[in-house]
């Protein structure tokens, strides 16, 4: 496996990582660990493939993207 692959969703990974911990912790102020944590995992999901894709395109410039018109 090529180091590109294997390093393809690391923002996903970080994000759902923090995801966790965050809804963890808001789960457990709130009393409600399942609906904090289910929360916390969508939003860092979110968040990683925004770096992911923030990532992929400052790899490649000049293909696609408004930069390239």
């Amino acid at each position: 496996m090529s180091k590109n692959a294997r390093n393809s969703n690391t923002g996903m990974a970080v994000g759902a990582g923090a995801g966790i911990a965050l809804g963890a912790g808001f789960g457990l102020m709130a009393d409600n660990l399942a609906l904090w944590m289910g929360v916390g995992i969508a939003i860092g999901i979110a968040i990683g493939l925004g770096f992911d894709e923030d990532r992929k395109r400052k790899q490649k410039p000049g293909e696609g993207g408004p930069e390239s018109d």
